[in-house]
């Protein structure tokens, strides 16, 4: 029988950060548009594309499993995503899958796709919406502002598999966010590799929007997106000079009062081999300003322990860091081997033994930070955005929470309230991560 006409299942797995998730709902949006439909299936799917994450050691692992789950339960596999810039690690794991390609290649996975399955020919048998298919909650989105990174950090390989900055114009991020708005979307989160960094390749060059030009850089793009009324949520943020002007844009509640910097480490040596700036007695000073300015402000943070060559005074001075910045999120990471990375010829590796000792305690410090700055939001009042509802409680998050990274705010089951709602609450508890609340006194 001819297959001409038939409408083609697709499966997708979307493994990584949120940057990989961004480009796996641009594909699946082709795909509906073109009259594709999906799989939450592997067996029921005609054809697997699996978009993976290639950043450390555990990632590639994980991104392989994958790939041969997916084999073995369908046989047809096109695999993309940042490892695919690795093609020849993909296909010495697992030879048999269809085709290979790197990051953010759009139109090479969808030609993969029609070379394999022929799109159907009443193409818009499901019409695609104009937001775009989303594969968050119908309250928030990532909004993408740029791909790649000009950083050259040792540790790291986005460069190598997703290439040096490249900003979108502000005109179409813009547009994609008044769609998102549009949609339902209550909270932009602003992700790139650095965002600061925004519309530095293309010399912030100007751009339109209903109208009126804009530059295209984080100012700019910052204040516009405030017009939406929504929450706006800066990640990926060095601690440049120019993020001093993000600020006032907080106190205005154009954006929310948060920032996400990706810091590393603190000890100059460290940083120096890291290949990362070294000042961080300047962070402390600006951290210090912001928080003069804005003083709900919500710093969130990362860090590495056990990088080649930390010594026990190194880390140290990292604690020390931690205890006077008192930053309000924090993750940490024991360091682990990037294949292609400027790191992996260092000397003086960390034992395994010690990074986990030096995690343990360095989350034992931030712990206790975390547990004192939130117990003094207690007996405050907040706004907070639903996530869940479930049968023992409703999952929201306030202002200082990102979606999956940091804390929750705990609410009482028995509200009448709906994922996606803003509702004023009064903080009557706390703990390491979370607070819990009760309805606010009107």
């Amino acid at each position: 029988m001819s297959d001409e006409g038939r409408v083609y299942k697709i499966g997708m797995v979307s493994l990584g950060c949120p940057k990989n998730l961004v480009d796996s709902e641009r594909i699946l949006s082709q795909l509906r548009a073109e009259g594709y439909r999906m799989s939450d299936s592997y067996g029921e799917a005609d054809l697997v594309l699996v978009n993976t994450c290639g950043f450390i050691d555990a990632a590639v692992e994980e991104s392989l499993e994958t790939i041969g789950e997916a084999l073995a339960a369908n046989g047809r596999v096109i695999v993309t995503g940042c490892l695919g810039a690795r093609a020849e690690e993909v296909l010495r794991a697992h030879p048999e899958v269809l085709a290979v390609t790197g990051p953010h290649a759009y139109e090479e996975v969808m030609g993969l796709i029609h070379h394999h399955l022929p799109p159907p020919h009443a193409p818009h048998l499901e019409l695609i919406p104009p937001q775009g298919v989303k594969l968050t909650p119908r309250h928030y989105a990532y909004l993408k502002i740029s791909e790649g990174c000009n950083h050259g950090c040792t540790f790291c390989i986005i460069p190598q598999l997703r290439g040096r900055l490249v900003s979108r114009p502000i005109g179409e991020v813009m547009l994609e966010a008044e769609r998102l708005v549009e949609s339902g979307v209550r909270e932009l989160l602003v992700i790139a590799q650095d965002t600061p960094a925004y519309g530095l390749d293309l010399k912030y060059r100007p751009d339109f929007w209903k109208g009126r030009p804009l530059h295209t850089r984080i100012l700019d793009l910052a204040k516009a997106l405030g017009e939406f009324h929504a929450w706006v949520r800066l990640h990926y943020v060095y601690p440049y000079p120019q993020v001093d002007e993000l600020i006032p844009l907080m106190n205005q509640e154009l954006i929310l009062p948060y920032l996400d910097m990706p810091l590393q480490h603190a000890s100059p040596s460290l940083l120096q081999a890291m290949k990362r700036p070294a000042a961080t007695e300047k962070v402390l000073e600006r951290i210090a300003g912001w928080r003069r300015e804005c003083p709900d402000l919500t710093l969130r943070s990362t860090f590495i322990v056990g990088f080649p060559g930390e010594t026990e005074r190194d880390f140290e001075i990292l604690l020390d860091f931690l205890r006077e910045a008192r930053l309000d999120r924090v993750g940490c990471f024991t360091y682990s081997a990037v294949a292609g990375a400027a790191a992996n010829a260092l000397p003086d590796a960390v034992p395994e033994a010690v990074k986990e000792e030096r995690y343990a305690r360095f989350m034992e410090v931030q712990a206790g930070i975390s547990r004192e700055k939130l117990a003094a939001k207690v007996g405050s009042k907040m706004i907070v955005l639903v996530d869940a509802v479930e049968e023992e409680a409703i999952i929201a998050r306030g202002p200082g929470d990102a979606p999956e990274i940091d804390g929750n705010v705990i609410l009482p089951p028995e509200w009448d309230l709906e994922p996606g709602d803003f509702v004023e609450v009064e903080i009557t508890g706390s703990d390491e991560h979370d607070l819990f609340a009760e309805p606010a006194v009107v």
